[in-house]
């Protein structure tokens, strides 16, 4: 991004957070720019058509092409509507944080509903939608909007007014066109740089779960129930009102664990909770059924979670494969089954039910080279996730350079 020079004049915005802009660029709200959340009576409530569901999951930094379709007239009522060219920004945290945020595109009929906890911005005449999109992404305004967040817990939305409040600088259209032509360039050729590294960690996961599975089908060992396999986990925590901890969360869909702010005894509520030590596989008494189970590491050592993520180890058989083991749709199936709930999302895990299950055995031979494939992902998992941090914040610098004024695009080809 150096060789990138600023443009010829400048002049004070008046504005502390903002400081000087190109002198041809202008001061808007995006209330001037944007439309939030368009009005669905436009459709056809009762429309026999298909359109694009969007789920709040599968809303990415990225462009939305999705193959979930639903009938219009049964999303219409709520769920919220956005169309093509739409950009749709995640509401709460902390997939706010985790900067959720695409341009709707290819929609089935061009026409989308989703999650209400996903704002629709539409751009308006004198704003290109592209431009719009990287916008949100600086990050001033994401800081600003973190900030001006309400709510409790992980609950907290970002207030619609800020979207209509918040002052922004832009450039003419033809402009706003040009910078988002480049920086589309740019995000792809670092999209692509990130694809490269991930799959090379998938590639490592497809042979571990064939491995498993292959084993479980084919494998000449007994079967016999997790209960005698393992041993379920219980270090209780005694809470101090002055010491400080660290509890754990789980991620749905296989997507690991994440640390909760540092919080002091005096606050960490009426929950009973455990340590966590390393190696120790973790479910979510809630959420077991959608993939939320993961293995402690060692930064994972002297934290603790409450009595609603069951703790298990390997006795007669590898952690690792019974991580591993959970990760295939084999034990995808035993989660499921062993998840009751009445209706909804609401499907608290049965552990007693679960560890009564029945699996074959695995030979040391295919243990032994499941922990070897683990202790290979999870050390190329940590070497990935530094290279693509480093390749996000390349991406997310020049995207502010760029939409803020700091650079000159114009002479760049998009």
């Amino acid at each position: 991004m150096s060789h990138y020079a600023p443009y010829p004049e400048y002049e004070d915005s008046d504005i502390a957070w903002i400081d000087k802009i190109p002198s041809h660029w202008r001061l808007t709200r995006f209330k001037y720019v944007c439309e939030l959340n368009p009005k669905k009576s436009t459709i056809d409530e009762g429309r026999d058509e298909l359109c694009t569901f969007l789920p709040m999951e599968k809303l990415k930094t990225d462009s939305i092409v999705l193959d979930e379709t639903r009938q219009i007239s049964e999303v219409y009522e709520g769920y919220s509507y956005f169309a093509d060219g739409d950009v749709l920004i995640a509401k709460v945290t902390p997939c706010f944080e985790n900067e959720n945020i695409a341009i709707a595109k290819d929609l089935v009929n061009g026409i989308g509903f989703g999650s209400t906890e996903i704002n629709t911005i539409r751009s308006k005449d004198n704003c290109q939608n592209r431009f719009l999109y990287y916008r949100l992404q600086e990050d001033q305004f994401r800081k600003i909007a973190i900030n001006a967040m309400t709510g409790t817990g992980g609950l907290k939305r970002v207030p619609s007014e800020l979207f209509q409040t918040f002052k922004i600088a832009i450039p003419s259209f033809t402009e706003q066109a040009l910078i988002a032509g480049i920086l589309e360039i740019e995000a792809n050729r670092i999209g692509t740089l990130i694809k490269k590294k991930t799959r090379f960690l998938e590639l490592i996961k497809e042979k571990v779960l064939a491995l498993v599975m292959n084993e479980q089908i084919q494998g000449s060992g007994e079967f016999d129930r997790l209960k005698r396999m393992t041993d379920v986990v219980s270090r209780p925590v005694t809470i101090i009102d002055g010491d400080e901890y660290v509890a754990l969360g789980l991620y749905n869909r296989g997507r690991g664990l994440f640390h909760k702010p540092v919080t002091l005894g005096k606050d960490m509520g009426d929950s009973s909770f455990f340590y966590v030590e390393e190696g120790d596989l973790i479910l979510s008494g809630q959420f077991a059924w959608e993939g939320a189970v993961t293995m402690a590491t060692e930064k994972e050592t002297g934290c603790v979670v409450s009595h609603r993520y069951p703790v298990i180890r390997g006795k007669s058989i590898a952690t690792e494969y019974l991580f591993a083991l959970f990760m295939t749709n084999f034990g995808d199936f035993l989660l499921n089954e062993s998840s009751r709930g009445a209706a909804g999302r609401n499907r608290p895990l049965n552990i007693n039910l679960l560890l009564n299950e029945k699996i074959r055995i695995p030979s040391p031979e295919v243990q032994s080279e499941v922990k070897r494939l683990m202790y290979l992902k999870a050390q190329a998992d940590v070497k990935v996730k530094k290279s693509i941090a480093l390749l996000k914040e390349r991406r997310s610098a020049f995207i502010t350079a760029a939409v803020t004024g700091k650079i000159d695009l114009r002479g760049e080809p998009a």
